[in-house]
């Protein structure tokens, strides 16, 4: 059996990082809203949904946020930046996640309970760091659902990590359990996104 290119598999080889972008160009609010929702479909370590995103739109906000991102241009020409953030107390919401889960008849009480317990009590006792980390990968499987979904939406986007996050945290005035992961400029393109190349299956997987 081979892989059938179906309509994702499209929208995969079709989205490119974008760096142009046509500066006019406003996206309603409401889709950014619809495309956010979408994109927390994705997975995250227990359920427990540890992003949070900034959403800014504000051309003064931009233009600020461009020298605390290395003076790249896409973070003032895009319609929107969005930045993902991770939330390291995310252990703290673990009664409303496994509550509403037991609500919509996914699990039982019993499951809900043991999960809420088993959870709150390992996460509660890891160092920050492990936390942070644990964070920075859902927030990794998140972004990716969101560059796909503009793309299948219309827009173009490109995800950058090379910006100054303390100083973005000190502008936004995040709270300590907040970390910044990435910027994702969103868009309509001003000029095609070149085409970059793979490093061959051979060079990167081993089958044993």
């Amino acid at each position: 059996m081979t892989i059938t290119k179906s309509y994702l598999n499209k929208v995969m080889h079709e989205r490119k990082s974008v760096r142009k972008y046509e500066e006019n160009y406003k996206i309603p609010q409401a889709e950014l809203e619809e495309l956010l929702v979408e994109a927390t479909t994705a997975p995250s370590s227990s359920n427990l949904q540890p992003w949070r995103f900034l959403v800014i739109q504000d051309e003064a906000v931009k233009k600020e946020l461009r020298s605390i991102a290395n003076n790249q241009e896409q973070v003032e020409t895009a319609s929107a930046i969005i930045a993902v953030l991770g939330d390291t107390a995310m252990y703290k919401n673990v009664e409303e996640v496994y509550t509403k889960n037991f609500e919509l008849g996914y699990m039982d009480e019993a499951t809900k309970n043991m999960m809420i317990e088993n959870s709150l009590k390992l996460y509660s006792n890891l160092p920050k760091e492990i936390l942070k980390n644990i964070a920075t990968f859902d927030a990794g499987l998140i972004s990716m659902q969101i560059m796909l979904l503009a793309k299948d939406m219309g827009y173009d986007t490109v995800t950058m990590g090379g910006f100054n996050k303390e100083a973005f945290a000190q502008r936004f005035e995040l709270t300590d359990n907040l970390v910044p992961i990435v910027l994702i400029a969103i868009g309509k393109a001003a000029t095609p996104a070149h085409g970059s190349s793979r490093l061959a299956l051979n060079d990167i997987a081993k089958f044993i």
